[in-house]
């Protein structure tokens, strides 16, 4: 099954090694792609709406018509690493494409965005910024992967 993770913004410092590897590891249980666009801000000054409208339209064109989607957010439901990996075994098993998780920039997702996802999932209700929760969201595909599989990674 195809999960994609698409995202505002590119991932530095130091994340980049750790999202890198996760997603790696991710892809051995996945087909898994990734796609960065570039954020609607330029400078400290930026309109947010402005900025939400640039980085909706990057983001909905991107987003392959035949997945599922999934816009992170802090509104969404929770799910802890069982309930995700049983999520996306349902998704593979219903014949479904595919999910495309969604990760927004500074200001969050537009409502283009999130009128577009089928689900609203949160990965915590604190504010995350875009490099932690992509860290996040790739460590727990990785970890979602060795639970259907019945690998020791998991020990909770």
């Amino acid at each position: 099954m195809k999960v994609q993770i698409l995202a505002v913004g590119k991932v530095k410092g130091p994340f980049a090694q750790s999202v890198a590897e996760y997603e790696k590891r991710a892809a051995r249980y996945w087909k898994l792609g990734v796609e960065e666009v570039s954020s609607g801000a330029r400078g400290t000054s930026a309109n947010p709406e402005l900025v939400l409208k640039t980085e909706s339209t990057r983001l909905l064109a991107r987003i392959s018509k035949e997945l599922e989607v999934v816009a992170l957010t802090r509104s969404g439901i929770t799910m802890d690493s069982r309930e995700l990996a049983k999520y996306l075994e349902h998704r593979a098993l219903t014949a479904s494409a595919g999910v495309a998780f969604i990760i927004g920039g500074a200001y969050g997702l537009g409502e283009g965005v999130l009128a577009r996802a089928q689900q609203k999932l949160s990965l915590s209700p604190m504010t995350l910024p875009h490099q932690v929760a992509r860290l996040v969201l790739s460590e727990q595909l990785y970890r979602a992967g060795t639970i259907l599989r019945g690998e020791p990674y998991h020990k909770g």
